[in-house]
């Protein structure tokens, strides 16, 4: 089986001004993403999601032309060797970085889809893994900066839905990040578990004046403080409070862990799977977290393409934790352009779907209408 073409999609939509959540890193008015195609000389198409890196033409035209010509030709079904040259040939040496880890990581996830439907078998039962539900927490692009009441009320749909883990966003300042956990604490008392995300917005000294109340209200992860490559301020940090750090959407592939697990200060990892190098390198990375204990929480992309693949990769390892849940009110990436990425139970957990590869249609009358919007997706 031989890829005969790939095809990246760069994709927008706005978001309606009453749909806009303030987080630390600005206000929403957009969403990207990267839809790629992977097409075989035995007519099975796969799909997988590139995340957008804030730059969705750039990943778009990086596949569509280096990493295309690198691969067209290649074994569709040897995914390690396509992996390794995209690697070898675009991170390893001369290359573009972040971009080319992105860039693989849609390439692989088609290449698994396509893998899985050759076979017939939905992709954790590829890995080696079974059908099983997966608790989830409320996350996604929801619980930002809006004032207290309004925070409550979103917090009871969510818990009202089944969820029994929640994310809070912080960044916001020192004070007002306080009254939000204090208060949703309170109205939520001990049964709910709460997660922040500071989305790198502060520094040492504003994570010095927080930890104490985080600790207070039993938050279960302290994520991203931090940008990624700030390893000194994570060490000072974990000596600051109980509550534990959580990173890794924004590292790529399995040597930038192996970072995280040497300093020992990150012990929640939060790998995407349209971002760190796709599935093969997913695995990668939850086997070296496995072997000193840590679990994986994947972040969440934004269309069902990722999520499918996050699902159904928690089910093939053996230290898997939450799934991260799209609870964005405006989604039309997960809504309409592609199928649910996965059966919602209700009661707080998941289950992946039984469709051979990653069991996702693509409604491909829709690219055409989700045309990319340049300019940033948060102001």
């Amino acid at each position: 089986m031989r890829i005969e073409a790939v095809t990246a999609y760069p994709l927008s939509f706005s978001i309606p001004t009453e749909h806009q959540v303030k987080l630390g890193i600005g206000n929403t008015v957009k969403r990207d993403a990267v839809l790629v195609e992977v097409e075989t000389d035995i007519g099975i198409t796969g799909w997988g999601e590139a995340h957008a890196a804030r730059a969705v033409t750039a990943i778009a035209e990086l596949i569509n032309t280096t990493l295309r010509q690198l691969v067209v030709g290649m074994d569709g079904r040897d995914i390690d060797a396509v992996w390794e040259k995209i690697y070898r040939m675009q991170l390893a040496s001369h290359g573009a970085g972040a971009a080319a880890a992105i860039g693989l990581s849609g390439i692989d996830l088609a290449l698994w889809d396509i893998r899985g439907k050759e076979l017939g078998q939905p992709l954790y039962q590829l890995l080696g893994g079974t059908a099983k539900s997966i608790p989830a927490y409320a996350g996604g692009i929801s619980l930002g900066f809006q004032a207290l009441p309004e925070l409550i009320s979103e917090t009871d749909k969510l818990i009202s839905a089944g969820f029994s883990a929640l994310k809070l966003r912080l960044g916001d300042s020192p004070q007002r990040d306080i009254e939000r956990v204090q208060a949703v604490r309170k109205h939520v008392g001990d049964a709910i578990s709460i997660m922040s995300d500071v989305n790198t917005a502060y520094n040492l000294p504003q994570i010095a004046e927080i930890m104490p109340i985080l600790d207070e209200a039993k938050i279960a992860w302290l994520e991203e403080p931090f940008p990624a490559h700030d390893y000194k301020s994570y060490v000072a940090a974990r000596a600051l409070g109980r509550t534990p750090l959580a990173a890794g959407e924004n590292h790529y592939t399995r040597f930038e862990f192996e970072r995280l697990k040497d300093d020992g200060a990150i012990t929640i990892w939060q790998p995407d799977l349209s971002k760190t190098g796709g599935i093969s390198e997913g695995l990668r990375i939850a086997k070296m977290a496995a072997g000193i204990g840590t679990t994986i929480h994947p972040h969440t992309s934004v269309t069902s393409l990722n999520m499918s693949a996050s699902i159904q990769f928690l089910c093939a390892i053996n230290n898997a934790g939450y799934f991260e849940a799209d609870c964005s009110t405006f989604n039309p990436f997960r809504n309409e352009l592609c199928s649910p990425g996965y059966t919602d139970i209700g009661d707080g957990t998941v289950r992946p779907l039984n469709a051979p590869g990653l069991g996702i249609e693509v409604n491909e009358s829709l690219l055409a209408k989700y045309v990319a919007i340049p300019g940033p997706g948060y102001v």
